[in-house]
């Protein structure tokens, strides 16, 4: 397992992994910038931080396999 994860590394690093790395980091911004916007918005609540945290979190998580479906790897 962790043989495979170096391996996986080492691709990503000598950018031999990804096939369209910018269609990547322009996906995962997205995600990110939803599940930064909806912390922030729910923040501003009255409630505890760990609900708006966990709520955001749950948030990016069920967006994020929708925006990366047509991610291809080499």
């Amino acid at each position: 397992m962790f043989e495979l994860g170096w391996f996986s590394a080492k691709l990503f690093f000598q950018g031999k992994l990804l096939r369209d790395p910018m269609y990547f980091v322009q996906q995962t911004a997205i995600g990110v910038s939803v599940g930064l916007l909806s912390l922030i918005a729910l923040a501003q609540a009255e409630i505890p931080l760990c609900i708006p945290i966990t709520l955001s979190s749950l948030i990016t998580g069920i967006l994020m396999p929708f925006l990366l479906k047509d991610f291809k790897m080499k």
